[in-house]
């Protein structure tokens, strides 16, 4: 039987069952770092501000990760309005999905 060698090519791209997916990119937790962290050295010349801006960070965090979640459903979308998907590519959607859930109740 002969395999497809882009099969192969994007089943080598994936992670391994055992790899987590992270929420974000680590561009943007670096970012996202750095900001609670001058939060938080703020806070004490100014406790009312810094509670205030570690609301709006927590807010803009949330709105990135609605908008990963958005950009993967068009992806997948887009993909299966193409025709029936693979059931492999249904499996590593189902595994993504399984590890960003994962995460989301373990933070």
């Amino acid at each position: 039987m002969a395999t497809d060698p882009s099969r192969t090519t994007e089943a080598a791209a994936e992670p391994q069952e055992d790899e987590v997916q992270t929420l974000f990119d680590n561009v943007d937790v670096d970012r996202f770092r750095d900001s609670w962290q001058g939060i938080q050295t703020a806070f004490v010349d100014d406790p009312q501000r810094a509670v205030k801006e570690a609301d709006e960070l927590v807010a803009v965090v949330i709105q990135n990760l609605a908008a990963t979640f958005a950009d993967h459903k068009k992806e997948l979308e887009s993909a299966w309005s193409q025709g029936e998907p693979a059931t492999e590519d249904l499996r590593i959607a189902l595994r993504r999905y399984r590890s960003f859930f994962n995460q989301l109740l373990s933070a």
